[in-house]
């Protein structure tokens, strides 16, 4: 492993040294080759339902999330203190038979890069908190600091509103999906878990009668959320980092994205392709510091412009309602703060419940309450105070809404720039934390979006280690190609492939939400609560 370590950091060294004279204006050069294919797969995705105007994958989500908010009786606001409940263990002697994680003990797989808690006792690997945790570190970030301001610029304030909205009707599509996640999830003889949507696809269609349907539909979801890892779990992050790094320091070289690109591969690499524990243990102690500055930050902000947050939240709904043409109308605004909303908590995509899968549980609903917090914590929270810290900067730097990048001053500014001079302008010092949180929460992000991917890429490819290295070679490769290329052909090829996840996520769920009921009947029965 030392021999490794010091062969990729020679490879590293040679990369510097030789850039300029190998690699002239290769950004432009990644970027014209990415460009085109991006664009084409977009245009794809976002395909418009007839004579409205509107992506038909938008309409998808808004309908389902909409369909099980009313079938299960308003689970989002109804179970949510139960949520809480079982999150923080009150009834773990219930669910785990004997009630203890006290004699579990680390589980370390082939290098990989989630580190899972083995109690041999019970399936799954992980407490309910650690799942959340997980899946958290995958959703918080980028997400909710550049996609807030992409959304902002393009949408206006209003669509802060539609996020809010999907964020909430988001709860509960995740209830769903994660309840299915747990049970029909797949137990190796060594206590290994592997669950996501590939699986109740599979399973859960075929009890219903669909094998074909249901092997078929596993599989465009396994390719899709390779494809998801490559681009929203990956691309999108070095891309707004590679930004934020080169805003901070005024790199000028047409060749600085590559080289950030680079450094950040081999950062991932070490850690998914090398298995070196200690990078990730650190990594996931330090994120969650640099969540709880990036949130303390905003509250700063927030409460230094208290007598702006009636205007701004007035602004944000009668925006949501009434927006300008330059914003694209009502429906243009309700699509940005969908588009940014979904990419943000992944509520609909289905890759959530891969990481949810592995709980210690025998009751799959409980699971699906812990995981409609995600979005709540995610989207409703985070991304508001994002869009509030956003929206007060625009009071006095005047911009114009309806194009990403705006200008403000004569300069440009468009995702993680504009939030990071919104917090400048407030707390002088904070760009550059904030600069320092961005390129941790897209190394946590690209992390968990790797155990994604490959345990899609697995149910495809089998469990080999040439089938492991193959895909973790290619995901090191697009964290080079999202830092080199630009914002609006990363952003556009991370939309559609997250998003193109929802259409055979969401076929398996409106199939199987009546086995999810059973599951909720079931849990509630053991703690002692109506259905």
């Amino acid at each position: 492993m030392k021999l490794s370590s010091r062969l990729i950091t020679l490879l590293f060294f040679i990369l510097i040294s030789t850039q300029s004279a190998l690699a002239e204006g290769i950004d432009q050069k990644i970027n014209d080759a990415f460009e085109p294919f991006a664009k084409a797969w977009e245009n794809l995705v976002f395909f418009e339902f007839p004579g409205t105007g509107i992506p038909f994958v938008v309409i998808l989500l808004v309908c389902g999330a909409l369909f099980f908010t009313l079938y299960f009786r308003f689970i989002n606001i109804g179970r949510f203190s139960t949520a809480i409940n079982v999150v923080r263990g009150k009834y773990d002697e219930i669910e785990n038979h004997d009630g203890a994680f006290e004699n579990a003990n680390v589980n370390v797989d082939d290098g990989d890069i989630v580190d899972t808690i083995r109690d041999e006792s019970q399936d799954g690997e992980v407490s309910h908190f650690q799942a959340l945790a997980t899946a958290v570190s995958g959703t918080v970030g980028l997400g909710n600091i550049a996609g807030v301001a992409v959304a902002i610029s393009l949408g206006g304030p209003g669509a802060t509103f539609w996020m809010i909205v999907c964020g909430l009707l988001g709860m509960s599509t995740k209830f769903v999906e994660c309840t299915l996640g747990v049970k029909y999830r797949d137990i190796g003889p060594d206590g290994t878990v592997y669950g996501g949507p590939m699986y109740y696809l599979s399973k859960g269609l075929a009890e219903k009668g669909f094998t074909g349907l249901g092997k078929a539909l596993a599989v465009i979801f396994a390719i899709l959320c390779i494809g998801g890892s490559f681009g929203g779990g990956n691309a999108a992050q070095s891309n707004q980092a590679a930004e934020a790094l080169i805003g901070l320091f005024g790199f000028t070289s047409g060749n600085a994205g590559f080289i950030i690109g680079v450094v950040m591969a081999i950062v991932v690499g070490i850690v998914i392709i090398g298995g070196i524990k200690r990078i990730a243990s650190v990594t996931e102690k330090i994120v969650p510091l640099m969540a709880a500055i990036y949130i303390l930050a905003c509250f700063f902000v927030i409460f230094s412009k208290i007598s702006y947050v009636d205007d701004a939240i007035g602004l944000i709904i009668s925006e949501a309602f009434s927006p300008s043409a330059a914003v694209g109308g009502f429906f243009g605004v309700l699509i940005q703060g969908f588009r940014r909303a979904v990419f943000s908590n992944e509520a609909g995509a289905g890759s959530a419940s891969i990481a949810h899968s592995a709980v210690k549980t025998k009751y799959a609903a409980s699971e699906g309450l812990v995981a409609l917090l995600e979005p709540f914590i995610d989207t409703v929270v985070i991304c508001t105070m994002t869009a509030l810290v956003i929206i007060f900067y625009n009071s006095g730097a005047y911009f114009e809404y309806g194009a990403s990048p705006v200008v403000i001053g004569g300069a440009e500014f468009e995702g993680v720039s504009l939030t990071s001079r919104a917090f400048g302008s407030v707390i002088s010092w904070f760009p550059t934390v904030l600069t320092i949180a961005i390129f941790l929460f897209a190394i946590s992000t690209m992390i968990s979006w790797s155990y994604y991917g490959l345990q899609s890429w697995k149910f495809l490819f089998g469990k080999s280690k040439l089938a492991d290295m193959s895909y973790k070679v290619l995901f090191c490769l697009f964290i080079i190609i999202g830092a080199a290329a630009n914002m609006s052909a990363v952003w556009g090829f991370s939309d559609a492939m997250i998003l193109a996840m929802v259409f055979p996520n969401m076929v398996g769920l409106f199939f199987l939400f009546p086995q999810v009921k059973e599951e909720l009947g079931k849990f509630l029965g053991a703690i002692g609560k109506k259905a």
